[in-house]
């Protein structure tokens, strides 16, 4: 996608066996970002050449999306756990000569970025996480109201086979209602990025990824996120919370109060009138309130 990514260069990291992919640009501090469900890293295009003006950024593709490595699952869902694909991104901003540095993500990516503040609070200078709260507040609080706007929650941590046999009979459907579901304004993205999208979730192996994701997050994920909850894991460094004001998170929790339980360092940005995808569909404002945090 290097028409929407203009002066980014590829990225391709070997981390014990599973290749990451993504694209990197710019000189300065350096800052991660991190991608969502069902995208990959290319949901930055409009984001990320303002914040390579003052900053190295690297884009990312998480296991399992992208042209990252899709590796089959075992029982325990440990290959798609948040604590793993944290692992990858450490990895592969160490290779690129990177021992500290920023971390924003969206959705999936920013559940990546929680696990990575608590596990490697000695590499994340600060964080910022869009349009989420804590996974192990979601389940926690579970509702009518979460289980028909979320449903794809349930619905693909169900046994392997179900929901991809599924996903699979129109992959381009699937991904298209999901995003018109899920922003404000219907389908407020670059059609560029989204036949980017589809290419990629069209692989069986991508579905089937996706769905170990969130089967993840309703198992291992929950079993790491309690037991350090509960020993007293926060996230130290500097957080930023921001969601969008017409999306289901932003309508539905009191998203600061929540954060303001998992971390010591809290500030807050509502973006005005976004739903779901705050970096396509309020680009400007998603771009201004990260170099704001990130300077």
């Amino acid at each position: 996608m290097a028409q929407l990514l203009a002066g980014f260069a590829p990225v391709e990291v070997d981390v014990d066996g599973i290749r990451i992919t993504g694209r990197t640009a710019g000189t300065g501090p350096p800052v991660l970002l991190l991608h969502g469900y069902p995208q990959t890293h290319v949901m930055w295009h409009q984001v990320a050449p303002i914040l390579a003006e003052r900053h190295t950024v690297v884009l990312a593709d998480l296991r399992g999306y992208g042209g990252s490595t899709k590796p089959a699952a075992g029982t325990d869902h440990a290959e798609y756990s948040k604590r793993t694909m944290a692992a990858d991104q450490v990895a592969v901003m160490a290779s690129l000569g990177f021992d500290r540095f920023a971390a924003v993500g969206h959705d999936r990516g920013a559940r990546v970025v929680h696990r990575m503040c608590l596990d490697h609070p000695d590499r994340v200078s600060r964080a910022a996480v869009l349009d989420i709260v804590p996974t192990r507040h979601v389940f926690a609080t579970a509702d009518t109201a979460l289980a028909m706007a979320y449903e794809h929650w349930f619905f693909l941590a169900q046994p392997p086979g179900f929901p991809e046999h599924l996903i699979a009979g129109d992959p381009e459907f699937y991904l298209r209602a999901k995003l018109a579901a899920w922003s404000a304004g219907g389908h407020p993205f670059d059609e560029t990025a989204v036949e980017q999208y589809v290419t990629h979730f069209r692989d069986p192996a991508a579905i089937a990824a996706s769905c170990e994701d969130y089967r993840a997050a309703a198992t291992i994920d929950l079993e790491h996120d309690d037991a350090g909850y509960t020993r007293g894991d926060r996230i130290t460094c500097p957080l930023l919370v921001t969601w969008g004001t017409a999306g289901f998170v932003g309508r539905h929790y009191d998203v600061a109060a929540v954060w303001q339980s998992y971390a010591t360092d809290v500030s807050t940005t509502a973006i005005a009138s976004a739903g779901h995808f705050l970096a396509e569909e309020a680009p400007a404002a998603t771009a201004a309130a990260l170099s704001q945090f990130l300077r």
